[in-house]
């Protein structure tokens, strides 16, 4: 005799599943020839597949952190907010585990805003250490966005506890630091360790600039987060800068 639940509750039992008892529930439900139970056999099925398909991602994403294995604590640095017209640039330093593998770690553009709460949620609870570095937009204006960018990634550096013994950036090359760097272009898509680093980062700048909608709501902060977006310039020309703008990027439209 077939299981006498009703779809509903196996439905339930489904969504409720975390990724660990997909092959359970699957196991207990493959002979029940019911079609709205074989729809649901057939989506643990997929999940299942994206699951793995997710996890073959995340070991390509360890390659730099395998072929630099003989250090102890890797680091991955991003920066966040180079382009903005407002805000700061929000540098992120993360050390993970040794064989850590959070899964949807990504580069933090291609992740939507929910996912990125959560891996840095995830992030925070599994990094060995981890913090970000500031460089407002005073400093932005008096040494430029890329000796800023330094700046922030220097300072996200200093705050690590224990100190990084090699330093994975995404492209660039930190001047003034002593510990051996490797530059990796559009590395916080080829390296966990840098996209955990770049979900750090723009998590905090995104949240300071939510802070700063609350304070200047005619420029819609909370929405363009500092970007250069068509209400933000109409509100630049209409009420003029505030004290979180960037002068040497709005001289255009000030």
């Amino acid at each position: 005799m077939g299981d006498l639940r009703s779809i509903g509750e196996i439905r339930e039992r489904f969504q409720a599943a975390c990724e660990d008892e997909l092959p359970e529930f699957i196991e207990a439900f493959k002979e029940d020839e019911r079609a709205g139970v074989r729809k649901l056999v057939e989506s643990a099925k997929k999940r299942l597949a994206a699951l793995e398909r997710e996890r073959e991602r995340i070991e390509r994403l360890r390659v730099y952190e395998e072929q630099y294995g003989q250090f102890e604590y890797i680091c991955g640095i991003d920066e966040v907010g180079r382009g903005p017209l407002a805000g700061p640039v929000v540098a992120g330093a993360v050390i993970l585990p040794r064989g850590c593998r959070i899964l949807y770690i990504n580069d933090s553009k291609q992740l939507s805003e929910k996912k990125r709460e959560e891996l840095y949620q995830v992030i925070q609870e599994q990094a060995i250490s981890c913090a970000v570095g500031y460089a407002t937009p005073e400093r932005i204006d008096e040494i430029n966005i890329l000796q800023a960018t330094y700046e922030a990634m220097r300072d996200a550096i200093s705050k690590l506890t224990p100190k990084p013994d090699i330093l994975l950036n995404d492209a660039v090359t930190i001047p003034g630091v002593p510990i051996r760097q490797v530059p990796i272009i559009k590395g916080d898509a080829k390296s966990i360790t840098i996209g955990a680093a770049s979900i750090l980062a723009k998590v905090t700048r995104d949240r300071l600039m939510t802070e700063y909608d609350k304070v200047f709501p005619e420029y819609d902060f909370a929405g363009n987060k500092g970007y250069g977006s068509a209400a933000h310039i109409q509100a630049l020309k209409k009420y003029g800068p505030t004290p979180i703008h960037r002068k040497s990027f709005i001289k255009n439209f000030v």
